[in-house]
């Protein structure tokens, strides 16, 4: 996220978009070094696609929502985080992908709060 908010005594600080245009070097600059901290972080190939939502700021920085992709990229890690099955973790957040609104108006995307309390409530059901 391109936002600077926090959770300090006057509650959560407006977010705002980086601004950068497409042409911008810094927007470049900042969208490779995502990329590579990603890779990185996945051990993948230096080539290896990633998702762009990843990457990218979004213009807020508090949209819940991802694409199915960028979901679907992280469920490995999540599930180690979790200590959980990547299968019941995939079929999870195949459960949370939400078609574009009406069939047609933007793209299919997953809230990423609602998927996490649901996974928050079924590691609740584990441990009690």
């Amino acid at each position: 996220s391109a936002a600077t908010y926090g959770t300090g005594p006057s509650g959560l600080s407006a977010g705002s978009g980086s601004n950068l245009g497409p042409t911008s070097a810094q927007l470049q600059t900042n969208v490779r070094a995502n990329a590579k901290a990603l890779r990185d972080a996945h051990k993948l190939a230096a080539d290896a696609p990633v998702p762009a939502d990843l990457v990218y700021a979004s213009a807020s920085g508090l949209d819940p929502h991802i694409s199915p992709e960028a979901a679907r990229f992280q469920i490995s890690r999540v599930a180690a985080a979790r200590n959980m099955e990547e299968g019941k973790l995939r079929a999870l957040v195949e459960r949370h992908v939400e078609p574009p609104q009406w069939g047609f108006f933007g793209e299919a995307r997953v809230n990423v709060l609602r998927l996490n309390l649901d996974l928050d409530a079924q590691d609740a059901k584990k441990s009690g």
